[in-house]
C-alpha cells in the first residue's frame, strides 16, 4: 500500500498550539494524533522530531541580545516538553510512543540510543527523538536529517502550511508555481527555503529524499506516503525527477 516503510516526521511546534499564540491546543493534538494513527495501523515504522516554535526559538532569543548558545539550550528543553507532550497523546489513544534526548535528562526520557529505537520502531513504536543534536547552533531541521539517517529512515517528511515548495511564496504571489519534484541542485540554485542548509547538505549527501506537504489536510499524510507526489513535492537526485 504505501511506497515507504519508515520514514521521519518534522513537526513544527507551530501545528502544536493551532490558533493560539503559544502553548497547546488539544485539538491540534488530538489531529496529529488520529494521522499518525492512521499510518502506524498500515504497518509504518515512524519517527517524529517536533520544533519549539510554539514555546521558545533560540534564534530569537539571540536576536533579542541573548547568548546564543543559552538561547538554542533552551530550545532544546522546549522540544523536550512537546515530545512528552505528544508522548502523552499517543499513549492516551493507545499507541505506544517512546522519547529519547540527545542530552541525559532521565527519569524525564531516556537517552537517545540509536539500537534501542530502532528496536522500538521495528515494535510498532512512534519514537519521538528530543532536545536537538545535543549542540547550540543546530536546528530541529538538522536533527530530523541526522536521526533519519541514524535509523535507516526512506524520507524525511517535512509538515508545512502549504502543498509543497513553490517558485514564491504562494501567500503573497499568485503566480506562483509548485513543484511536484525538484534536484537538490536546483532547490539550492533558486535558494528555496526548504531546510536550513546543513540538514539540506546532509539529505543531498545521502541520498535521502525530503518530501514536503500540508499536513492540515487530513489524507495528506496516507498519499504521501503512498507516492502521491500531486499534494507535495519530492526534493530527491535530478535522475530520479
Amino acid at each position: 500500500m504505501y511506497k515507504y516503510k519508515r520514514v521521519l516526521i518534522k513537526v513544527s511546534g507551530e501545528a502544536l498550539k493551532g490558533s493560539s499564540s503559544s502553548g497547546y491546543d488539544s485539538d491540534s493534538i488530538g489531529q496529529l494524533v488520529e494521522k499518525i494513527r492512521s499510518v502506524i495501523d498500515n504497518g509504518v515504522e515512524l519517527v517524529l522530531v517536533l520544533g519549539a516554535g510554539n514555546i521558545w526559538r533560540g534564534i530569537n532569543g539571540a536576536a533579542d541580545g541573548m547568548d546564543r548558545v543559552t538561547a538554542d539550550y533552551m530550545g532544546m528543553l522546549a522540544t523536550v516538553m512537546n515530545a512528552l507532550c505528544v508522548k502523552d497523546a499517543l499513549e492516551s489513544a493507545g499507541i505506544s510512543a517512546l522519547v529519547q534526548t540527545s542530552i541525559p535528562m532521565e527519569p524525564i526520557a531516556a537517552r537517545y540510543n540509536r539500537a534501542e529505537a530502532e528496536k522500538a520502531l521495528e515494535s510498532g513504536t512512534v519514537v519521538i527523538f528530543a532536545g536537538g543534536t545535543g549542540s547550540p547552533f543546530f536546528t530541529t531541521d538538522t536533527t530530523a536529517a541526522l536521526r533519519a539517517l541514524e535509523t535507516h529512515c526512506q524520507a524525511v517528511l517535512k509538515a508545512t502550511k502549504v502543498d509543497g515548495i513553490y517558485t514564491a511564496d504562494p501567500f503573497k504571489d499568485p503566480n506562483a508555481v509548485r513543484f511536484s519534484t525538484i534536484s537538490y541542485e536546483e532547490a539550492l540554485s533558486r535558494r528555496l527555503k526548504i531546510m536550513d542548509s546543513t540538514a539540506f547538505s546532509m539529505c543531498s549527501d545521502h541520498d535521502l529524499p525530503i518530501i514536503v506537504f500540508n499536513f492540515s489536510d487530513p489524507e495528506s499524510l496516507n498519499k504521501v506516503l503512498s507516492g502521491d507526489t500531486s499534494i507535495a513535492t519530492v526534493v530527491c537526485r535530478e535522475s530520479t525527477i
